[in-house]
């Protein structure tokens, strides 16, 4: 029986083998290899600056992980950043013109090719910095993102830079409270008001030398004599816009940004708390800049705040959702499902605004964060809370008409009285209308100011030497 020849293939098999048929093997090889490093090539997707005194952050947004190493070059001070694995593209080219002229740190930037598969960007310093370079995984609307935060060696004093600005009033006007001492003070000949501040009435010293004549109490005109000057304890009041820089916040159907509207309306407190002779104010942020969560309470606590209230503007997915809200901390769980809810969405700030967790404080903080001295703050809290729920009542619907409790961490100062005030949901459209109109943001402020004198007016703020 003959074979049958349509076994056996006749195709391919049965040509001789040519310089051409080894050219298109090797070719579909050299692909082969090739194909998949061009498909996994990093590209850089945006690139954001984000200029301010606290620092500034440059922000390198990017589809895979980037391998980077930097240095600091001195005389004149420059960084220099070199990035793996990456070709130069317009958008990354695009990062020279978006360096300001009023950037604290950065006189500009220079970006190049410096060999294959490597850009080198180099920061020319107006100042000595301390950098953190460190990358986030994707979180939220971003993908991988390389950060470059460039602190000042010399961290400026909170206090000195609220007294070097000088921004509160000095109006004759109504003080908001005087202040109540932790223990009664022994009597002193000179005449001062009552319940002075220990370290400016110093009885210790008053007792040890008598009176001098040109201590005697000034005469009015008609010859009787003066009433004696009240001595005002400073009021420190840490105001914090919520959000910030790489964090947006939540987001209106207009286009208004939460970061953008709390940051107006807390300009707007501040002016009008400044306004009292005996208060000044200090904003855990003043621009569009992020501030982790830790950080905002160490502030705080640094400029050893009396309140402090952070700002917000809440949001659902649903947009009938309306009213104001004011929570404080909870140590025994949330008041409620929805506080629970917020406070866990609040607390993934610092994911999205992006935090070095190498270098955060949180470790710093936790034995002090959670004191014993906590419950006692959360009793002034809810003070507070009840005294300016109640003025924003009548300006707005209330979302709920008690004060609610919750794990905010931005709360958790165990030293000062602390609330976090939700002004209204952004995602509903007539509330967003009202947090982007000047005169509701003017009256909400001015409601947060009465609610404010009226907790200090029941409760003075007590005595108390600055600590170090």
């Amino acid at each position: 029986m003959p074979p049958t020849p349509q076994i056996r293939p006749q195709s391919v098999s049965a040509q001789p083998v040519t310089r051409r048929t080894v050219l298109k093997a090797g070719a579909t090889l050299l692909l082969s290899v090739l194909a998949p490093h061009a498909a996994h090539a990093a590209q850089i997707l945006a690139v954001r600056v984000w200029p301010a005194e606290d620092y500034t952050r440059v922000t390198l947004e990017n589809d895979s992980v980037l391998k980077v190493t930097h240095f600091i070059v001195k005389d004149p001070e420059r960084m220099v950043v070199d990035i793996e694995g990456l070709e130069l593209n317009p958008t990354l080219k695009g990062l020279v013109a978006k360096i300001q002229s009023g950037d604290p740190y950065i006189q500009q930037v220079r970006v190049g090719q410096n060999r294959p598969n490597v850009v080198r960007l180099v920061f020319d310093l107006k100042e000595e910095v301390k950098p953190q370079v460190f990358t986030l995984a994707p979180v939220g609307a971003y993908q991988h993102r390389l950060i470059f935060d460039l602190y000042p060696v010399r961290q400026p004093d909170l206090i000195a830079a609220m007294i070097e600005k000088r921004e509160w009033s000095s109006d004759a006007k109504p003080p908001l409270t005087t202040a109540a001492p932790e223990q009664p003070a022994p009597p002193a000949p000179v005449a001062v008001a009552p319940q002075p501040l220990p370290e400016l009435a110093k009885p210790d010293v008053a007792e040890a030398a008598p009176p001098k004549p040109e201590h005697k109490p000034e005469r009015r005109p008609d010859g009787k004599p003066a009433a004696p000057q009240k001595v005002l304890r400073m009021i420190t009041i840490a105001l914090d816009p919520g959000h910030g820089g790489e964090d947006p916040g939540a987001s209106g159907r207009g286009g208004s940004r939460e970061k953008d509207v709390v940051l107006a309306i807390a300009k707007r407190l501040k002016a009008k708390l400044e306004e009292q002779p005996n208060i000044r104010v200090m904003m855990t942020r003043d621009a569009d800049f992020f501030v982790p969560l830790g950080m905002r309470v160490e502030k705080a606590r640094k400029v050893q705040a009396d309140l402090f209230v952070s700002i917000h503007a809440d949001a659902f997915v649903e947009p009938s959702a309306r009213g104001s809200s004011v929570f404080v901390l909870s140590e025994k769980g949330a008041s409620s499902t929805a506080a629970r809810w917020l406070a866990n969405k609040e607390n993934l700030a610092d994911s999205i605004g992006g935090v070095n967790i190498n270098k955060s404080q949180d470790k710093q903080l936790a034995s002090v964060l959670f004191d014993l001295s906590t419950t006692a703050q959360i009793n002034d809290s809810l003070k507070l809370g009840k005294a300016v729920l109640n003025e924003i009542g009548g300006i707005n619907r209330l979302h709920k008409g008690s004060v609610e409790q919750a794990g905010f961490a931005v709360l958790k100062a165990p030293d000062i009285p602390s609330i976090l005030i939700e002004t209204a949901f952004i995602s509903n459209p007539e509330e967003e209308a009202k947090l982007t109109d000047n005169a509701y943001q003017d009256k909400l402020a001015e409601a947060i100011v009465t609610g404010i004198r009226r907790y200090f007016a029941k409760n003075p703020p007590l005595a108390k030497s600055r600590q170090t």
